[in-house]
Order: C-alpha cells, then structure tokens, then sequence
C-alpha cells in the first residue's frame, strides 16, 4: 500500500501559510465535458448488468486518457453518485507514469479540484526523486508549494536535496516550503543543500 501523507493543517494545502491567489479556473471545454458525460453513461450501462470487473477496467481505460479530461470526469462521476468511482480512478491516476501523473494533477488543480489534486499529491511524495521533480515542476501555487512542503515534513532533507539536484529551479521553492513547515526544517534542508553544492539562498 502507498503510504498517505497526513494532512496538514492551516491554508488549504496543507503545510503552507496563508493562502496564495488561485488564477480564475479555465473555460467549460464542451469536448471534456461531452466525453466525461459519455464515459459516465457507459459507466451506468456497466452497473445495471452487474459487470464489476467492466466498470473496473472502464475506469482504468478513463484514468489513463486526457489530463484535461479528468476534472470533468471526477464532476461527473460525483454528479451521478459515484463518489467511490471517484477514488478508484484517483487511485488509477496515482500508479500512471510521473508525466501523465503530473498532468492530471495539474488538470485537476487549474480547475479548482483542491481535494482531489491533494489525493494525487499524496500519493507523489514516496516516489522516486524524478517523479517528485516532474510533477512539482508542472504544478501551479499553491499546489506546488503543498507538495514540496509534504516532502520535507514527510522524507529526510536528503530526498528534498536529490529533487533539487534534478531541478535547480525548485531549490528556491523548496527553502521556501521548509520554512513553511518549521524553522529546524529549513535548518536541515539548507545543511543538506550545503552538502550537496546547492545554492540555500
């Protein structure tokens, strides 16, 4: 089992301190939500004959198409009932490769699916250092921020200092995340940083 990142408290995303702006969500896209609604249909059709397995392999096959889609699949599945749908495509989400991972963390955060994306996030933080990087790199604030803060509250500062490594422009974000979650964080995390020849300002 994946381990869970506990929640934080305070702002939103758990970890960091007041609450950055979020930018407007996006424009309805009638494409995505044509096809979630589709996709939900032939979810229902599933259902009603009783074929589990099919629902299963359904959303699967979901989990693994468009980033952009998913927000308005996760809106869908919730409108029609399906709350534990839901979870199991989330769940789906979270085993794909780092990139389409981060796409669809990304997707879910622009449209202001803050419980779901942190659901996503969750499940980045015990993966190896260039998944954390790929997806990090690809997140806005202040979702990035969370999963940066869930990774040095959460690993040693040696795993924050081997992300830094693969992407020097999260060095800054990084810091700042540390400090957000306690000052002997930031302590250790510059330590590591020193240690590994990484700029701590």
């Amino acid at each position: 089992m994946v381990p869970v990142v506990p929640a934080p408290r305070g702002a939103r995303f758990a970890g960091v301190g007041a609450e950055a702006p979020r930018p407007a969500a996006p424009a309805e896209d009638p494409r995505w939500s044509a096809e979630a609604r589709a996709v939900v249909q032939r979810l229902a059709r599933v259902r009603a004959a009783g074929e589990g397995g099919g629902a299963y392999v359904l959303l699967c096959r979901a989990a693994a198409g468009p980033a952009e889609r998913l927000p308005y699949l996760v809106r869908e599945l919730e409108r029609a009932g399906y709350g534990a749908d839901v979870a199991t495509l989330l769940w789906e989400v979270a085993v794909l490769p780092s990139d389409a991972l981060a796409g669809a963390a990304r997707a879910l955060a622009v449209h202001g699916r803050h419980t779901e994306c942190r659901t996503l996030l969750q499940q980045v933080v015990p993966r190896p250092a260039e998944d954390i990087a790929a997806v990090a790199a690809a997140l806005p604030d202040p979702a990035r921020t969370a999963l940066l803060a869930a990774l040095v509250r959460t690993r040693p500062a040696e795993a924050a200092a081997g992300v830094a490594r693969l992407r020097p422009g999260l060095t800054t974000a990084l810091l700042t995340a540390a400090g957000h979650v306690s000052p002997s964080r930031r302590h250790d995390l510059t330590a590591a940083f020193r240690r590994a020849g990484l700029p701590t300002t």
